[in-house]
Parts: structure tokens; C-alpha cells; sequence
């Protein structure tokens, strides 16, 4: 950052250690420059046990001292986690948004038609969610309900872009916290195939890979693996001195699927294309409907691609997460946050009641007896830990202020730390996600989701040798596995959409767009993105926007203290975690890549009228 200071009301006084290996706090900045890790492969393709679920891990050193992830990488914008850490776990923890982007400002006095394409730029990794939620909010006010082929033409290209999302963040994003490829380079080919069949994962040309590797280490140019923490000193279960646990087998499996994801989730954008004419920002969804017109081409198309990524996500990625995971059973064992859940729904049923979507509504928290309805009147927002002119009290979004105060001095100490707001719901903080998600469905009974948990809670049973109930989820490893659940579900609900649309347009239903009754309104659209609950909130007036304001979910993640003190969910679930490395704290970046923060591109802003200036410097070797 521009200014040195720290963003956060921590201790002033120089950190102590007690390891005399161990100096003063560092910005940690992944260099990629380490040696392989990971454990050493015995040559056996049965899966190893690791330690019991409930076991914390055992870390050779008792450190103290301040530990900053500045900025984390491998999300969407720029993110700094400081920690304190005390005897080698956090103890306490800052979250802060280096962004300010404003565009509740930018939409006020535009057209209603033109929020949609506008907000989308928020994001460029979910657009469509933020067209969708503008569009819903446009509708509500306009007192219109759009035709049911264009609610399945949304569904289907709001799935594409979750599985894009959820494929990317999986493989390309989360999954160099746990697969070491440089460990690869050791792996006997004939027991990664033997690995391979033994775990019902795909099969690749694994020794052509393990050659390419050995070429990338050789040079010493690590080129997409480079940045990261593969020689921490965090260590693993059963003391292990090395957090990376996979045999060299199954870091090569998993990193030939890491190449493939890239492959399979442009595919997922190339169905967004064809409906919205280009990925991302998509030009098709609007206020009343969409534009796109199917055609048997692009059904074709369409229905083609989605099976592919089904079949593939159900033959690689479920796979993937369930041979891994018993190797990281120590990971269910931090991280859980605040344990409760917002779902706004997602993906409309032709009823379109949020609670029946086909991930639907609702608020629930572990020891709640069942899912809560939304009430939108009880959502606020506070901005007195946050780089905001302070309302003095909690404010609904439907009354919300955006006014941002820059701050003399950078960040204070005893105050403002963020741009981010802190979203409460009656007064609470709720985590939102794919784990908010499954749980409000799970709750609610829906099929699928119940099936695939208890599936996937049986097997973590097994492996662990102790019976784990659904809170068992509310981990860094269950935030992870239920989203992968979620991408499945998606997947097979594509095929069957699509399936669906091309019955409607069969049986004559081609209507795809509704005329607004008036110019006059205000109206939210409540929706989900991949990362959780998204709201958007429009007053118009003679067909202008009079005020806009947006939720989006990574603000009630990454939320900083409430005027109470209260920590948002990502705070909450890095108290706790182990730490033994102060430079690279892979436990506490496993746990802040679960919720797969997003916080858009890094910007530099300036107010003309005093010349104050607010900037932040964004790179994959860190801050310096």
C-alpha cells in the first residue's frame, strides 16, 4: 500500500517470538522459490489415514508475533489478512478491502436498462449474477414477471458461469494450498495409473506431464505453479514438518486435472457466449427477459458442452476432492467461522418463489432446528470499522449511504481498516458461500444435496474413524468439498434445463420478453453468485435511477467488526488456526481461499477537490 501503516487496531509494540529461528513479523510474499514439498511417496496407491478429524494439528514450534498475507493471491482483488498470533495459533485477526470501486454512484441517474450492463463490471468472474440480481431488482419495480423460457435461459447461463467459477476456484485457485506439482517429478508412473483406477479419477498421459515438469523445474521458471508455499514451515498432521501431505502419485494426478480444469471451464464460458454474446459481461439478459434466440444450432451447442462438463465434474472433480481429502482431515479441524448461513436462492423453479428455487432461501445456523424465511427488512449494513462516512447506526440497504471518507493518515488503528461494510442480519453476521448454500438446501430436504452430503459425511466418517454430523462442514475442509458437491449439482441440472428449454420452444412456448407496466418503482433483486448471497437494490423515477445500492458476497465474508466488536465470518474462522510459519501461513490461506474471496480488480482513486489520494499496489511477489 502507499501507506506503510498498519490497517489495523493490533499492538504497536514489536512482535516476540518464541523460536530463535523466528524474527520480527514480515509481510509474507510468495516467491515460488522453494523446494519441493509434500510427503514422500511409499509407492502404495491405497489411500493413507490421516489424523483423527477432531485432532489439532501438532506444530513442532510455539511461535508469537504478527503474521500479514498482504496481498493474498490467487482470488480477485486485493485482500490483507494481519494476524496476531499467540503459541502458534491466531488469536486475533484483521480482514481488509484495499478497494473502493463506487458503483452505487456510477448508476445513479441511468436508465434502469442500463444497470445491468453496468453493475457487471463489478465482477468480471460473475457478471451474470450481477445482471441477473439487477434485472430482478428492475422487474420487482416495474411489477412484471419475465416468460418461463426466458427463466430457464437464465438458469441455464447463470449455471454456466458457476461452473466456470466453481472449477476455477477449485483447481486453479484453491488447489495449490494442498497439491505440491514439484512433488510430482518423483511419482512412479505405473502407480499414479494404479492410483488413479484405485480412486475412480480420469487417467491422463502422466509421464508426457512429468516431463514437462522436469522442464519447468530445470530452468527454474515454475511458470503458472510459481508463487507459492510449497516450503513453508507449517506443518502437517502426525507432525509432519511439511503441510503438503499428498504422495508424489497424487500430486501428479492432480495436476494433470489442474491442466484440464483450465480447459473444461472455458468450455462452461463458451455456453455463456453463445447465450450472451460474449463472456465475460454478457449482453443478453435484461430487465423483462432476454434477447438471446435459440435456435436448434445453438441448443445443439449448448447441450453438448453441458454434457461434457457433467460427466467430466462427476468423473474428475468428485473424484479429486474425495482422494484428497483423507490426507487433509486435519483441516476439518479449523477455520469454521461464525456458524451461521444466508442463501438468497438461486436458479428460479417455474413457481419462482425464492424458498423453491432449485437452491433456495433461507437463514439457518448449526443447533437450528430448521430454515428460517428471509425477511429483507432485518438486513444492514455498518460502516464504523469501514472507509465510509459513518451512519451512527445500523441502515437497510433500501436506505443506504455511500459516501466514502478518505483517510487522512491511511488506515487507523483504533478504527477504520477497510472499504469493505459490515452486512449483519438481525444483527448478526451470516457467512455466505456454496457451504451457505448446501446447507439452507440440505435443510430444506432437497434430494440431491442431502444425498451427496450424507455420502460425503459417511466417507469423512470412515476415514476419520468417528462419526461427524453436518457441523463437521463448518471447516476449512467442508467450506471446501460441499462447493465441489454444488458444482455436480449444477452440472446435471444443465443438462436438464437445457433439455427442458428445448421441450418449451417444441410445445410453442417461445415468449422471451415481458413489457414493463410503468416507469415508477423500487424493487431488490435477492439472487446468488458462486461465492454467495448478492443483492441489488434500485428506486426509479420517470424511468432514472434515483438510488442504488449493492451487497455482494464477499461483503458478508470479509466483513470487518460490527460497532459491537463482533468479527465478520472470515475473521472469526482464521481465530484458531495454526501457525508456525509467520512468513507463509498456509493453514490461514487454506482457510481465507475456502470462501474464495472476491474484492474485483485493485484500483487507484483520487478525490480532485482536496488532492487526497487512497492507492494500493497489487503483485504476486507482495507489497514492497
Amino acid at each position: 500500500m502507499a501507506d506503510e501503516k498498519s490497517p489495523t487496531d493490533a499492538p504497536t509494540t514489536t512482535p516476540t517470538t518464541t523460536d530463535a529461528t523466528t524474527t520480527n513479523a514480515t509481510t509474507a510474499t510468495p516467491d515460488g522459490a522453494g523446494a519441493a514439498g509434500g510427503s514422500t511417496p511409499d509407492g502404495s496407491a491405497a489411500p493413507m489415514v490421516a489424523a483423527p478429524i477432531s485432532a489439532p494439528i501438532k506444530q513442532t514450534r510455539s511461535i508469537s508475533g504478527n503474521s500479514i498475507i498482504d496481498p493474498v493471491n490467487r482470488i480477485e482483488g486485493h485482500l490483507r489478512i494481519e494476524m496476531e498470533v499467540k503459541n502458534g495459533v491466531v488469536d486475533d485477526v484483521w480482514v481488509s478491502g484495499g478497494l473502493f470501486r463506487g458503483m452505487e454512484l456510477v448508476l445513479k441517474g441511468r436508465q434502469p436498462t442500463d444497470a445491468p450492463y453496468i453493475s457487471q463490471r463489478i465482477c468480471g468472474v460473475c457478471p451474470v449474477s450481477h445482471a441477473h440480481a439487477s434485472c430482478i431488482a428492475a422487474e420487482n419495480s416495474f411489477g412484471i414477471e419475465i416468460p418461463n423460457s426466458a427463466r430457464i435461459i437464465r438458469n441455464i447461463i447463470e449455471g454456466a458461469q458457476f461452473l466456470h467459477s466453481h472449477i476455477l476456484w477449485f483447481y486453479n485457485l484453491a488447489a495449490l494450498d494442498y497439491v505440491n506439482p514439484l512433488n510430482a517429478l518423483t511419482a512412479d508412473i505405473a502407480d499414479t495409473v494404479a492410483l488413479a483406477e484405485a480412486a475412480g479419477t480420469t487417467q491422463a498421459d502422466f509421464r508426457s506431464l512429468q516431463e514437462r515438469l522436469k522442464g519447468f523445474a530445470s530452468n527454474g521458471q515454475l511458470s503458472i505453479f510459481s508463487g507459492n508455499w510449497f516450503d513453508t514451515e507449517d506443518g502437517g498432521a502426525d507432525d509432519s514438518k511439511n503441510a503438503y501431505q499428498l504422495p508424489a502419485e497424487l500430486d501428479l494426478i492432480a495436476t494433470a486435472h489442474y491442466l484440464e480444469a483450465l480447459e473444461i471451464q472455458a468450455c462452461s464460458s463458451e455456453i455463456s457466449g453463445i447465450i450472451g454474446g460474449k463472456m465475460p459481461h454478457i449482453m443478453s439478459s435484461v430487465p423483462g427477459g432476454t434477447t438471446f434466440v435459440p435456435t436448434e444450432e445453438k441448443l445443439d451447442d449448448i447441450l453438448f458442452r453441458a454434457k461434457r462438463i457433467r460427466d467430466w465434474v462427476a468423473a474428475t472433480m468428485l473424484p479429486d476432492t474425495l482422494a484428497i481429502a483423507p490426507f487433509y482431515l486435519d483441516v476439518a479441524g479449523y477455520g469454521k467461522g461464525v456458524g451461521r448461513f444466508c442463501a438468497w436462492g438461486v436458479f428460479d423453479a417455474p413457481s419462482r418463489n425464492p424458498e423453491e428455487r432449485y437452491l433456495p432461501s433461507g437463514m439457518w445456523g448449526f443447533g437450528d432446528s430448521s430454515v428460517q424465511s428471509v425477511d429483507e427488512t432485518l438486513i444492514t449494513e455498518e460502516t464504523v470499522r469501514s472507509f465510509y462516512s459513518d451512519s451512527g447506526t445500523p441502515i437497510n440497504p433500501r436506505s443506504g449511504i455511500t459516501e466514502p471518507k478518505w483517510p487522512d493518515e491511511g488506515p487507523s488503528r483504533d478504527g477504520r481498516y477497510t472499504w469493505n461494510k459490515a452486512p449483519r442480519y438481525d444483527g448478526k453476521p451470516y457467512e455466505a458461500g456454496g457451504l451457505s448454500r448446501l446447507l439452507v438446501a440440505y435443510n430444506r430436504g432437497i434430494p440431491f444435496i442431502k444425498e451427496n452430503i450424507d455420502m460425503l459425511l459417511a466417507y469423512l466418517s470412515e476415514k476419520a474413524g468417528a462419526t461427524l454430523g453436518v457441523e463437521a462442514l463448518g471447516s476449512t475442509l467442508g467450506r471446501t468439498a460441499a462447493r465441489n458437491i454444488e458444482t455436480l449439482y449444477v452440472a446435471t441440472k444443465m443438462v436438464e434445463w437445457t433439455e427442458e428449454l428445448i421441450a418449451a420452444i417444441k410445445g410453442g412456448d417461445t415468449k422471451t420478453f415481458t413489457e414493463p407496466l410503468h416507469q415508477d418503482g423500487e424493487g431488490s433483486g435477492m439472487w446468488e453468485a458462486p461465492r454467495g448471497a448478492l443483492y441489488h437494490y434500485e428506486k426509479i423515477s420517470a424511468n432514472k435511477i434515483d438510488a442504488y445500492q449493492i451487497i455482494i458476497p464477499s461483503t458478508w465474508n470479509i466483513s470487518p467488526r460490527d460497532a459491537q466488536g463482533v468479527r465478520g465470518p472470515m475473521e472469526e474462522a482464521l481465530v484458531g488456526v495454526p501457525v508456525a510459519d509467520l512468513k507463509k501461513p498456509i493453514h490461514a490461506l487454506r482457510t481465507v481461499h475456502s470462501f474464495d474471496p472476491c474484492v474485483a480488480c485493485a484500483v487507484h482513486i483520487s478525490e480532485p477537490a482536496t488532492g487526497k489520494t487512497f492507492s494500493t499496489v497489487t503483485s504476486p511477489w507482495g507489497v514492497k
